[in-house]
């Protein structure tokens, strides 16, 4: 599915609306970004109890199936954008009919289908996992057949924080892997003994300028993101791939705005090398460190994008940024961290902290000669 060319005519003014397809908290952050540069933002989701609606100057609450509903919100907006990766691409090709969608269609199609993206870097000539696609038991017989175990079975589509995976083993039987993912069509991926994972977050301007932040280390925790640290401990010659790679994918897909690549970081000999996992086609929870540990946040720097601006520096502000999700009963620590003078937090408006369920996350900035976050001086 191809775009038409970006209009890098679309010029977005102060007092404007810009419309955020979707309503979690990365549209809430958006909508503050937007709204402390003076634009209007209005926010459309089928969900009335959205967090993004709670700081919008407007919001719609409709099915992403209701044709003239997106199209009454997309001819109210200069320009709009999505803020997750699952928005119908019949509902962003409704709204692209009306009004400048940035980021594109295509880069929504592609993000969906782990298939699709995975087919679409690789032919790029960018490393990924091997990798084949299963539709069946019998295709995922011959898969294993060609890629070996250790492997991991994903969905296709729908999945995220660690949902929609299982890992065949020596031993596990394919078909209790295949049950587990729902039967649906997948991906199987094998194995990629890797040191770290890493991501890269970077922004694309209409006209190709793109700009990127700190390669970050992540740690996960039952598939869900606990903390990402910058910088990351790697070499100057593996960060400038990282922004490599980003630039030929943002370059690939005609992109326009923020956009995440995770990558796995190997180790092999002495050398260093990055492999491509996944890619987001929108602001990204690695990228929240930006919020207070940069120049100009991600949030910021979307906007910017999208609305046709000059994008902002990326430079990092302390000699450490530690951010930390907030994951179910997490948040019910709130008050001790607005108490700690070295913590901003950033909560998200959701009611009920269930498990699993990011409901904010707490940054840490520091100085040069500072101790490491979690440590204290003797």
């Amino acid at each position: 599915m191809a775009d038409l060319p970006t209009d890098v005519s679309v010029r977005v003014s102060p007092g404007d609306v810009l419309g955020i397809l979707g309503g979690g908290q990365l549209g809430r952050m958006i909508a503050v970004a937007a709204a402390r540069l003076g634009l209007k933002v209005h926010v459309f989701n089928d969900d009335p109890h959205s967090p993004a609606f709670d700081v919008a100057a407007r919001a719609t609450t409709a099915s992403f199936a209701d044709t003239e509903a997106l199209a009454e919100f997309a001819r109210g907006c200069a320009v709009v954008t999505y803020e997750f990766e699952n928005v119908p691409v019949p509902a962003a090709e409704t709204v692209a009919a009306h009004a400048p969608l940035r980021p594109g269609v295509r880069a929504l199609a592609t993000a969906q289908d782990r298939l699709l993206e995975k087919r679409f870097v690789a032919e790029l000539g960018i490393a990924t996992a091997p990798f084949r696609a299963v539709d069946d038991a019998a295709s995922l017989a011959r898969a294993l057949a060609e890629i070996g175990r250790p492997a991991v079975l994903k969905t296709r589509r729908f999945g995220y924080d660690g949902k929609g995976q299982a890992v065949i083993r020596d031993g596990d039987d394919p078909a209790t892997a295949f049950a587990a993912i729902g039967g649906t069509p997948a991906i199987l991926e094998g194995f990629v003994p890797f040191a770290a994972e890493v991501s890269v977050v970077a922004a694309r301007a209409a006209d190709g300028t793109i700009a990127a932040f700190d390669l970050c280390a992540n740690r996960h925790e039952g598939g869900i993101l606990a903390r990402t640290s910058v910088p990351a401990a790697v070499s100057p010659a593996t960060e400038a791939s990282a922004r490599d790679i980003a630039g030929r994918i943002g370059a690939a897909l005609d992109y326009v705005g923020v956009f995440a690549v995770e990558l796995f970081l190997v180790r092999e000999g002495g050398e260093e090398r990055l492999v491509v996992n996944e890619m987001a086609p929108r602001v990204h929870n690695s990228g929240h460190w930006t919020d207070f540990g940069a120049a100009t946040s991600q949030f910021e720097q979307h906007v910017r994008a999208v609305c046709g601006w000059p994008l902002g520096p990326t430079r990092r502000l302390g000699a450490r940024v530690t951010m930390d999700n907030l994951i179910g009963a997490d948040v019910e620590g709130w008050r001790a961290l607005v108490a700690d003078p070295g913590a901003r937090l950033t909560l998200y408006g959701k009611g009920e902290a269930r498990p699993g369920r990011k409901m904010g996350h707490v940054t840490r900035v520091e100085a040069a000669g500072e101790p490491p976050a979690g440590t204290s001086e003797t």
